[in-house]
């Protein structure tokens, strides 16, 4: 993977535009997670609202209601949803109500994958061709190395933890590393793309964190601390750019309305503002290999960035 330069990073963020038509009502309550299809040549995007509806929206296409179909799959808010690595026509998606479930987009059939009594909030894949999923009672949020897939980071509470997948035990597994620092409840924690040299977290405290995990210390170094509002109806998270190793991305409850892209060292590289963003974004992702960014609102709506020139 190619990572671009500042200058032609900045210019491709300047060039991501949305109009009144890339605006659309994908569920129908507050969107907990969303997710881009990894296919480049068309936008296709899943989202997940609160009360375990899963929205599909075909940005373009004429089948169902301005390129949406609407499933029930859950019961409760869908936490966490991916497409797979090795399946790409499968979305996973866990729900609060303690199920996983994985729909086969063409053929618009969910099965049932996992299940437990207690809420599911998150799952993660192991390896390219598998998962692992973990109750909300062990962690809050996982998300595993994207080279040394034996490691995964884990959100638990006030603390965010690596973890050696090789020597899980089932009570009192030691951590290889503990991220220090935050005050209040972490809603996010997320190892840079390519490397895995940085973890990303999101706090309650107000704050954006990045650490040095290029070796995984005891204690991994602080690198920046980026003071930032994240308290909404949907807890704001900040996310990478898969494609760009050391940016992230963030919705905002500044006025006027934005979403806003930064720089590892603390950098605002850019704000998407726009006269068709009126709300706040707590859900926000680029695309994985196209230059796109959604973003989803407490009312069901997503909202596209897109290069007109690459078509969809």
């Amino acid at each position: 993977m190619t990572v671009m330069s500042e200058h032609r990073y900045i210019s491709a963020l300047k060039n991501l535009k949305i109009r009144e038509d890339d605006v659309v009502k994908v569920v129908k309550d507050r969107v907990f997670s969303a997710a881009f299809h990894p296919c480049s040549s068309s936008l296709l995007l899943a989202a997940g609202d609160k009360w375990g509806k899963v929205g599909l929206w075909n940005m373009g296409a004429e089948w169902g209601d301005d390129g949406v179909l609407l499933f029930e799959p859950h019961s409760r808010p869908v936490g966490s949803m991916a497409f797979s690595r090795c399946h790409p026509n499968q979305l996973l998606s866990a729900s609060y109500d303690g199920s996983l479930r994985c729909m086969d987009v063409e053929k618009a059939v969910f099965d049932d994958v996992y299940d437990i009594n207690d809420g599911l909030k998150t799952f993660a894949f192991m390896s390219h061709d598998c998962f692992t999923v973990h109750n909300k009672c062990i962690c809050s949020f996982i998300y595993v190395h994207p080279l040394q897939m034996q490691y995964f980071v884990a959100a638990e509470s006030r603390t965010v933890s690596i973890y050696d997948s090789r020597y899980l035990k089932k009570t009192q597994s030691k951590a290889v590393s503990h991220l220090n620092g935050h005050a209040l409840s972490i809603t996010s924690a997320y190892f840079s793309p390519c490397t895995g040299n940085r973890v990303l977290t999101s706090c309650l405290d107000n704050h954006i964190r990045i650490y040095d995990t290029s070796s995984l210390t005891t204690e991994p170094p602080l690198i920046t601390s980026i003071r930032y509002t994240g308290r909404w109806l949907s807890k704001l998270s900040a996310v990478w750019d898969p494609k760009q190793e050391d940016c992230f991305v963030v919705g905002s409850m500044k006025r006027p309305r934005r979403v806003e892209v930064f720089h590892e060292s603390g950098q605002l590289l850019h704000s998407f503002l726009d006269e068709n963003l009126g709300t706040v974004l707590s859900v926000t992702a680029f695309h994985p290999t196209r230059n796109a960014l959604l973003g989803g609102n407490s009312s069901g709506r997503m909202h596209v960035f897109h290069s007109w020139s690459e078509g969809q």
